[in-house]
């Protein structure tokens, strides 16, 4: 699939067809490319860990959710996904790569390990487009993070950053809609060259048929 149709189909899937089989080989591409992102220092603090046997979720799911009573229908969408991935970002990395002499006078200014590990998911969910899959990105209540990594065997000074569903989108997937229901922000209101505030302007080039700014098209919370 050519990248910038990549871009445009990616959106987050709530709602996955529990019995659409999977390619393990398309799911070990998926994941693999997740670990190609750049990394503050080439620290390379980030583990992915693939859930995709029907007791695993089933334990995420007990270890992660603090929901009670039966599923509601975000849990019930989500939960019907066929493999999970959790996140992982390993502070210790950066910290001991940062330790080196040739990074010793310039520590990472802030945690670069949860941005690093934002671009590896980011990586796993345009490679799941381009595998004609659906993703979505999620996070864990934080109050249950160190009973998922206990659960899993994770080591304790990992930081769970999120979780990344995997499958095919359910039928009715595109109705589910994102958490706001907003639409986009168009790209006027976001993109701004020289100052902030300053539009991009049609000379510089971004312009759609009738010589306004380019806007994404009307889709919801992707």
């Amino acid at each position: 699939m050519e990248f910038e149709a990549v871009v445009r189909r990616r959106r987050m899937v709530r709602r996955f067809d529990p019995d659409a089989p999977l390619d393990p080989e398309a799911l070990r591409r998926i994941v693999a490319r997740g670990l190609r992102g750049p990394s503050a220092g080439f620290s390379q603090g980030l583990d992915l860990l693939v859930l995709r046997h029907p007791d695993d979720r089933a334990r995420f799911w007990a270890a992660a959710s603090d929901r009670p009573g039966p599923a509601d229908a975000w849990l019930a969408g989500v939960s019907a996904a066929p493999a999970l991935v959790l996140v992982l970002a390993d502070p210790g990395a950066y910290r001991d790569r940062y330790a080196r002499p040739d990074k010793a006078d310039r520590p990472p200014p802030f945690p670069y390990w949860d941005v690093d590990a934002g671009m590896g998911a980011l990586l796993v969910l345009l490679s799941a487009v381009d595998e004609g899959w659906g993703a979505l990105f999620f996070g864990v209540p934080t109050r249950r993070h160190a009973r998922v990594l206990a659960e899993f065997d994770a080591p304790a000074d990992r930081r769970l950053v999120g979780v990344l569903a995997l499958g095919h989108p359910a039928a009715d997937a595109r109705r589910a809609g994102g958490s706001s229901h907003t639409r986009r922000r168009p790209d006027r209101d976001r993109l701004h060259v020289g100052r902030f505030g300053r539009p991009l302007a049609a000379s510089e080039g971004l312009t759609g048929p009738t010589g306004s700014p380019v806007e994404g098209a009307d889709e919801r919370d992707g």
